[in-house]
């Protein structure tokens, strides 16, 4: 799919590049904001917020809607992996792929490149980490799972050193905390370089204290490029 959403230019020398996808039947300008919020301590990084596109949602009883993939039952949207639409995550996956190629041609390296998400977006996230054959700088993966159930067994590895980052509220009603916790203990099991933040109180949502964390995240994983 061509890249339709919201962009941020990097303020000063463009070094690196975040690309953040956001959830089911969000727009990219929803989390454009959070981007300029922290674009002040990341100037050398150009922010791009992908819009979905719109499809029927079963769950939503067919309802069209913006989303990476269609959602078939409760256990699918919460992690569950009872069924998944792996031909709807298999057309995104492409579509990440050809925007991070498109990106390198730019001549921002792979290693220079984040990819992250929130709720469906960071299902996504984790699934072209798991089969990409690029090796990108970090993983962002906010209020999600990992959703093929198979995915980390048949993985590519080219990314289990690559750090990720996986930030669930223990009040989450719609992804629960649970499934973040079996998605990191998953990875942490395989040998992936993984990291979780619990943030107490927070729903299907995320706040202050994780964008900090995302923040300290991005500052690691992409710093300035020595001069």
């Amino acid at each position: 799919m061509p890249l339709r959403g919201v962009t941020i230019p990097a303020r000063s020398t463009h070094t690196a590049t975040l690309f953040f996808l956001h959830g089911l039947g969000d727009s990219g300008s929803g989390w454009a904001q959070t981007g300029r919020m922290m674009q002040p301590a990341l100037p050398h990084v150009k922010m791009v917020f992908p819009d979905a596109p719109s499809r029927p949602v079963t769950l939503n009883l067919g309802m069209t809607m913006p989303a990476w993939f269609d959602i078939y039952e409760l256990g699918a949207a919460a992690g569950n992996n009872s069924r998944t639409d792996d031909q709807g995550m298999n057309e995104t996956l492409r579509s990440i792929a050809g925007w991070i190629k498109d990106e390198i041609a730019s001549g921002i390296p792979a290693h220079r490149i984040v990819l992250g998400g929130f709720s469906q977006g960071s299902a996504m996230s984790l699934l072209h980490a798991v089969t990409t054959d690029q090796k990108l700088a970090g993983f962002i993966a906010l209020s999600g799972w990992l959703p093929q159930a198979t995915a980390l067994q048949s993985s590519s590895e080219v990314n289990k050193d690559t750090p990720i980052f996986l930030g669930h509220g223990d009040q989450d009603e719609v992804v629960p905390w649970k499934f973040g916790e079996q998605t990191y203990k998953a990875f942490k099991d395989a040998g992936w370089k993984v990291e979780m933040k619990t943030y107490e109180g927070m729903g299907h949502s995320a706040g202050a204290d994780e964008f900090e964390d995302i923040l300290a995240f991005l500052l690691k994983t992409i710093p300035p490029a020595s001069s």
